[in-house]
């Protein structure tokens, strides 16, 4: 907790009797709140009575001067009499001497508050005015917050102090309007050691399954890394990091994933890595959601979550290419999503192998041997399995077609 001195924001009382008859002398100001008066002196303190002589008395009904008319007293409550009449009390006060009002910064998990202390004065307005944190979509970055208000004993800001910060409060008071003075500020550190609320900004980006150059026949693949949509289904696996971006004063964290409501995974570190490699042979796929939440010794952050959809598994055979250099076709590729093997064979019309391969975003390019292969029809034997397990047996013709 911090504790720094405010200048005093006086709350002054209405005169009553001889007081209304006292004169400042010099530079000073009169303010009132309905009991006494105060007199507020920017210089040398000294008091008339406009009645003449009178007897002084201080607070303790000591008397501090007799059948005199002019005092240089010091700071202090006094009253006057004058043929057995006492006045109210009132004040005087030296300007330079009005310190004595203070605030301490309590932080939580979830608020701030200024705590005011020395509120002997009137109500008055303040204006205040802190950095935050603010995330703009690849850090977090300081955001400054400027608020106002009444002044009161409890300030509340309404928000947590995610890192160190400098508040600064402005305030105005009758004194230092009657004195023609600009507000007062003054400015309260808070260390890092003071900070005990986290968040954190969950972001993902998934590893794509190839290359952006190459062909795309995987359905619903994820093409470049990027944030997740997790509006999206995409084929699987699919690998994903998981970055927490956590506010400074994170210590601790906590990974779950589930699939569907069943926790499969929990972690510990910082950021993670996971490839969803299992999909449910449904048309919605299966949903996975990854969550992440950081605290400390004292605060919790909110949870924040992630849905991932893998797409159920398909795959789907064409039944001609043409490589003739065009662009469209020139590749005998299947169509997939979802897949966690795949095995594909190419046979001539006289039953002798002359291509295979194990990737399925990959394909037969209609060489043999780095030769143009003759047009006319070939024979193709596809193994698969889905990652929901669905296992895929295709054959059949594949036509080879050049044209011009």
């Amino acid at each position: 907790m911090m504790r720094r001195l405010l200048f005093v924001i006086v709350t002054l009382c209405t005169a009553m009797s001889y007081a209304s008859d006292i004169e400042c002398i010099g530079i000073a100001t009169q303010v009132h709140n309905g009991r006494d008066t105060w007199y507020v002196f920017k210089d040398e303190i000294a008091l008339r009575s406009s009645w003449g002589e009178v007897d002084w008395y201080d607070q303790n009904g000591q008397l501090v001067a007799s059948n005199i008319d002019e005092i240089y007293p010091d700071e202090g409550i006094y009253r006057i009499q004058k043929n057995g009449v006492f006045s109210s009390p009132f004040r005087v006060k030296r300007y330079d001497n009005l310190d004595n009002l203070s605030f301490t910064v309590e932080t939580n998990c979830n608020t701030t508050i200024l705590h005011v202390s020395g509120l002997d004065a009137s109500a008055r307005t303040y204006s205040l005015k802190y950095n935050t944190l603010s995330w703009n979509g690849d850090a977090w970055e300081d955001s400054l917050v400027q608020k106002s208000g009444n002044l009161t004993a409890n300030i509340d800001l309404y928000e947590p102090l995610y890192a160190p910060t400098t508040i600064t409060l402005c305030y105005d008071d009758e004194v230092r309007a009657n004195f023609g003075l600009e507000p007062a500020c003054v400015s309260v550190e808070v260390p890092a050691s003071d900070i005990k609320a986290v968040k954190t900004n969950l972001i993902a980006y998934a590893t794509p399954h190839r290359a952006e150059t190459e062909k795309e026949n995987e359905m619903k693949a994820y093409k470049a890394q990027m944030t997740l949509d997790a509006s999206n289904s995409y084929s699987g696996p699919l690998e994903i990091a998981f970055y927490s971006n956590p506010t400074p004063a994170a210590q601790f964290f906590t990974w779950t994933i589930k699939k569907a409501e069943e926790v499969i995974v929990t972690r510990h570190d910082k950021d993670i890595r996971y490839t969803f490699s299992f999909s449910e042979p449904s048309p919605a796929g299966t949903r996975y959601t990854v969550e992440c939440q950081v605290n400390n010794a004292t605060c919790d952050s909110e949870k924040e979550k992630i849905e991932v959809n893998i797409s159920k598994s398909d795959l789907r055979v064409p039944n001609f290419f043409s490589p003739n250099g065009d662009g469209a076709n020139d590749e005998f590729r299947v169509a997939y999503q979802s897949l966690k093997s795949f095995h594909c064979e190419i046979y001539n019309r006289w039953g002798k192998k002359v291509f295979q391969w194990d990737d399925p975003s990959k394909g037969w390019d209609g060489t043999i041997y780095g030769k143009p292969a003759a047009e006319g029809a070939y024979f193709y034997i596809i193994h698969a399995v889905g990652t929901d397990d669905l296992v895929y047996k295709r054959s059949g013709d594949i036509n080879l077609l050049r044209g011009k």
